[in-house]
């Protein structure tokens, strides 16, 4: 009797030696999407230290820094006031001399209901507290998937992460089929599905939860706990990682509780 091949899902090969940068748009510059940035400085600096092109990465993101942002996510005294994107953005372009963008704005269609160029990218990651920001993002993926508009950084990957006070999750998708190579070893998987697709339902329930701004770091903490943030932008990056490092991933997320320091994978 055979035993069942392991599930697993093979990574683009564009992502793995591509001739330029991997386009990457960072969506949310809040309590994780700011800590997800800077693990994306580490892994671009480790990528192009181990002969690969790197990462080229656009951040997006309409909000000001506050004094109620010091502490939980990663801006300084002297950033209160400045767009939390550009902030980033600069600091992230003086420690490792890139050439990353900041959108001071959201990551949406405009007034006409356009998508942008500049929205064209291999990897999407969303760091966005509102389930409605969720469904636009996979409606602008799915248009992009048909239109095909540019060959280089084509639409491949989205990787969503969520919290609330305690506990969050992270799921990669695929936004089109991935080509798979043939194996004897595993049992290989070319289509993730949305987080909007798996977990639509559970999405719009969470969606009653109150997501007043909070006025203050002690207000904040309230409601998300001061680790919750980095430990799932950390945790969901070395997915990330991995998918460049290995090349394949058994595992496309996971579900993490920081009450109890229990996590639980999601497997292909």
């Amino acid at each position: 009797m055979q035993s069942e091949k392991t599930k697993v899902h093979f990574t683009d090969d564009s992502l793995l030696n591509p001739t330029n940068p991997v386009m990457v748009n960072l969506i949310g510059a809040g309590g994780t999407g700011s800590k997800v940035l800077t693990a994306l400085i580490e892994m671009n600096h480790s990528l192009i230290e181990l002969g690969h092109a790197g990462l080229q990465v656009r951040l997006w993101d309409d909000d000001i820094v506050t004094e109620a942002n010091q502490g939980r996510q990663r801006f300084a005294e002297c950033e209160v006031g400045l767009p939390k994107a550009v902030a980033l953005i600069n600091r992230a372009n003086r420690w490792s001399g890139t050439n990353w963008k900041a959108e001071v704005r959201k990551f949406e269609r405009d007034s006409l209901g356009r998508i942008q160029e500049n929205m064209q990218s291999a990897i999407y990651m969303s760091c966005v507290d509102n389930v409605k920001s969720r469904f636009e993002i996979a409606d602008i993926l799915n248009e992009l998937k048909e239109g095909r508009r540019l060959y280089r950084n084509q639409a491949k990957y989205w990787m969503d992460f969520g919290n609330n006070r305690y506990s969050g999750q992270v799921l990669l998708s695929t936004v089109e089929n991935i080509k798979q190579p043939d194996s004897e070893k595993y049992q290989t998987t070319s289509n993730l599905p949305y987080v909007t697709e798996e977990f639509g339902e559970l999405l719009l329930q969470s969606e009653t939860q109150d997501d007043t701004p909070s006025c203050s770091l002690a207000e904040a903490l309230e409601k998300q706990d001061l680790f919750i943030n980095s430990t799932l932008a950390q945790m969901g990056c070395s997915l990330l990682w991995n998918l460049f490092r290995n090349g394949l991933t058994e595992n496309r997320g996971f579900f993490l509780n920081l009450k109890n320091f229990h996590s639980q994978l999601i497997k292909i």
